[in-house]
């Protein structure tokens, strides 16, 4: 089969993952496949932040945990996030970050690396609590979290389930 349908295939989110750093030469590529994805008009209106400090990591997932009352929320303890944000009057910046998003879990997953889409920031980026997290992280006060890709070795092999649909041809 063709190499990029087999990847498409055989991705999986990964949610156990081994505390081992990502190599930064890595980091670069994935950014830059992320950077490759279309955005409507080519306006390219996002903002890639990254954070690899563990500390740093599970002081946001304390925090997203007490805002959503999730006791021992952990962002599933991954080593790397990538938080792509977006102008917050931008008509596509959903759809321009879950481009840049998808292609980064393909250019992850390429390389051996395990992610997974964390969605809970798109309805709570803009509660103080986690507004001031994401000050601190230089993401513009302009701008909206739709979702963000956290990154890592995986733990263990993911399973490999059924992912087909229902399909209708219309002719």
């Amino acid at each position: 089969m063709n190499p990029l349908i087999d990847l498409i295939l055989s991705r999986r989110s990964i949610r156990k993952f081994k505390n081992k750093p990502i190599d930064e030469k890595y980091i670069h590529w994935i950014l830059k496949a992320g950077f490759a994805a279309p955005s409507g008009k080519n306006r390219r209106t996002w903002k890639f932040t990254v954070v690899t400090n563990n500390e740093i990591i599970q002081n946001l997932a304390k925090n997203i945990g007490e805002v959503l009352s999730r006791d021992g929320y952990n962002l599933y303890n991954a080593p790397l996030l990538i938080i792509p944000s977006n102008l917050k009057e931008s008509s596509w910046g959903l759809e321009d970050n879950t481009c840049a998003m998808q292609n980064m879990f393909l250019a992850a997953h390429s390389m051996g690396i395990g992610s997974v889409w964390i969605n809970q920031l798109s309805q709570i980026c803009e509660n103080p609590q986690i507004r001031s997290i994401l000050d601190s992280f230089e993401i513009p006060s302009t701008h909206t979290v739709h979702g963000f890709v956290a990154l890592g070795y995986p733990l263990e092999e993911p399973k490999c389930i059924d992912r087909s649909g229902p399909v209708h041809f219309v002719r």
